[in-house]
């Protein structure tokens, strides 16, 4: 596995040779994850690679077969009641009651934690406005938005305030609006509450915009781990798009940069990133030494969409996870 190391704070989550096997098929070999506290941490991967089982097992649904798991401080396999007292798990499918108000299922949520009328009540009245949802507290949830009833769910693994969070397809079937307000409430999460939150999901825009740091699980195994930036260095294909002002500078400038390919009627020149002219500075030096005047300049470089496919090199066809 390709991994970026980088400094942080002690881990919220740390694991080590996690193993998971159902008969004679593997479905993780050797997990070792490092998630610092209060960041955003985004498992990746295609159906079937294992990021659902891997979910399950840390936050104690199922047993792992091998593997040390220590989760908000306490050792999984030998304190998993702690663990679950630690932690808030929201589903993708939203898991509150329709023929309930909104204030109804938080009430529920309170009582299952005993916190009592008093104190249930002004977590209850606190999550309902930092959720957005005073004005519909009293309406059933069958009327309720998809993004509304989102962050109700939200709003009720936080009933416990946990200090981790496994959020899987958080914004699954919203509309850009509402999968933009998730984004800013789960930022919030991060930044006011100090929660660390374990992000699955299938949207490599979401991960891209929310994630600190990202792996790529393909096989059962981890194959990258790093900033979204750091991931998408690893793949080729950045490049630089350069449009000329006028044909006497791109004429001159052509044979000299490293071009891979050309539009003589657009004026335009493509320079890899690693050939030619090597790095951005490099061509901007040449071209104002040489006194070409350019009418745009644009740097691509390679998305998640690019390096899922690259180091991943899954079958569409691979068994479904569990």
């Amino acid at each position: 596995m390709r991994t970026i190391e980088t400094p942080g704070p002690m881990p919220a989550i740390s694991v080590t040779g996690l193993r998971k096997s159902y008969g004679s098929h593997r479905v993780l070999d050797g997990i070792d994850l490092t998630i610092p506290q209060g960041t955003i941490f985004s498992l990746l991967g295609p159906n079937g690679a294992g990021k659902t089982t891997t979910v399950q097992i840390l936050s104690t649904l199922i047993r792992a077969d091998a593997g040390e798991i220590w989760v908000a401080g306490h050792d999984l396999a030998g304190e998993p009641d702690t663990v679950r007292a630690a932690i808030g798990v929201t589903g993708q499918f939203s898991a509150v009651d329709h023929l309930l108000t909104g204030e109804e299922n938080l009430r529920l949520m309170a009582d299952l934690l005993h916190l009592g009328r008093s104190r249930g009540g002004r977590r209850i009245r606190e999550l309902l406005d930092r959720f957005g949802l005073t004005d519909a507290a009293r309406k059933p949830v069958a009327a309720y938005s998809g993004g509304m009833r989102r962050r109700l769910d939200l709003a009720m693994t936080m009933v416990g305030t946990p200090r981790i969070i496994f959020l899987d397809e958080p914004t699954a079937g919203l509309d850009p609006r509402s999968r933009r307000t998730m984004w800013q409430i789960v930022r919030e999460l991060v930044e006011q509450d100090g929660v660390t939150i374990f992000l699955t999901t299938q949207y490599l825009e979401e991960a891209d915009e929310l994630a600190d740091r990202i792996a790529l699980l393909s096989q059962g195994e981890l194959v990258a781990e790093g900033t979204p930036q750091e991931l998408k260095r690893l793949v080729p294909g950045g490049h630089i798009v350069v449009r000329f002002a006028d044909a006497d500078g791109y004429r001159r400038a052509v044979p000299h940069i490293g071009a891979t390919s050309r539009d003589d009627a657009a004026l335009t020149a493509q320079i890899p990133g690693s050939g030619g002219v090597k790095t951005l500075k490099n061509l901007l030096e040449w071209l104002d030494t040489q006194a070409v005047d350019v009418a745009e300049l644009t740097v691509h470089t390679p998305d998640l969409d690019d390096v899922f496919l690259t180091l991943t090199q899954e079958s569409s066809t691979k068994e479904p996870s569990r």
